[in-house]
């Protein structure tokens, strides 16, 4: 499994934009195949924050998640909006291994 949590500072005044780009990105990565978790978080403390968290099965799978339209789309809206570039970090998962307990 391929994991990358992706934080996201936006601007104040925007902060409802990105959420409704980020829940229409969220809509579609959940279509795509190999796709097996993508989570919008926002930060309790700092409203203007974001987490996204996102699974797939392998790299490839996360590859081709940046050449769908549904991202392109995303990518155009909020890149204006964001306070400061994104930040994405890749992982590899620990536990739990197996498919069925995601």
């Amino acid at each position: 499994m391929f994991i990358s949590c992706v934080t996201v500072y936006v601007k104040e005044n925007h902060i409802q934009d990105f959420i409704d780009a980020a829940v229409k990105n969220h809509e579609g990565s959940l279509k795509e195949p190999g796709n097996m978790r993508f989570d919008v978080l926002q930060c309790i403390d700092n409203p203007a924050r974001f987490l996204l968290y996102e699974a797939y099965e392998n790299e490839e799978a996360s590859k081709a998640h940046k050449l769908t339209e549904h991202y392109l789309k995303w990518k155009e809206t909020v890149d204006p909006v964001m306070a400061k570039p994104r930040e994405g970090i890749p992982h590899r998962v620990i536990a739990p291994k197996n498919r069925d307990q995601w």
